[in-house]
């Protein structure tokens, strides 16, 4: 029950529509009926200008590693999986604004790796400042983020587990950048899979160290 209550509280987290809340409240705008539509951060950047953007990406990233930090903390790495999962989905169906499309889950997934792998996430985001800072584009720092991503993980001190959602959040979010809609259920079975295996080579080397 314990672990249900913490998935849940991640999707609720994560259908915390920042993209939507926040231009409504500062410019009285339906960010949903100017530029593309979506409330994701890049879509309030292009229409409402840096400081407005900037604030629903770090909302975006802050609900994504609260949903992970609290399932991690309180559940275990699986359970902090879970639950960011579980705010990816809230993202991209926000219970808040009747279940209708969200942002992309670019911001959220960050997030969500920023809690699970923390020094791969810092040095992924640090290329994308650099990538953004070259060409100006956030669709082409975003994939050249989500492509170092894996990398730095599997160089990191960190479980497999936490290896595996790293992998699923660079494929996410390169997913999204090229114009691919992941549903949350191929997100969760990637995911799930990807664990399963993780774990399964976790506990024979438990079993093993154990006295």
């Amino acid at each position: 029950m314990k672990d249900a209550l913490l998935i849940l509280t991640g999707y609720l987290l994560g259908s915390m529509p920042w993209g939507y809340w926040l231009p409504r409240i500062l410019k009285g705008v339906n960010i949903r009926k100017v530029g593309s539509g979506s409330t994701g951060a890049a879509n309030v950047w292009r229409t409402l200008g840096f400081k407005i953007g900037l604030g629903v990406a770090l909302l975006d990233i802050a609900k994504g590693s609260a949903a992970a930090l609290l399932g991690l903390w309180l559940g275990g790495e699986f359970v902090g999986l879970l639950a960011g999962i579980a705010a990816l989905v809230g993202h991209w169906r926000p219970v808040f604004i009747g279940f209708s499309r969200g942002g992309k889950i670019v911001a959220t997934t960050g997030g969500v790796a920023l809690a699970l792998v923390p020094l791969a996430t810092l040095a992924a985001a640090a290329v994308w400042i650099c990538a953004f800072l070259a060409t100006r584009y956030t669709s082409v720092a975003s994939m050249v983020s989500a492509v170092t991503l894996p990398l730095f993980a599997s160089t990191a001190p960190t479980s497999p587990v936490c290896s595996a959602v790293a992998r699923t959040a660079s494929s996410c979010g390169g997913l999204r950048r090229l114009g691919a809609e992941p549903s949350p259920a191929a997100v969760i079975v990637n995911s799930g899979a990807r664990s399963a295996r993780a774990t399964a080579w976790v506990r024979p080397s438990l079993v093993q160290n154990r006295p």
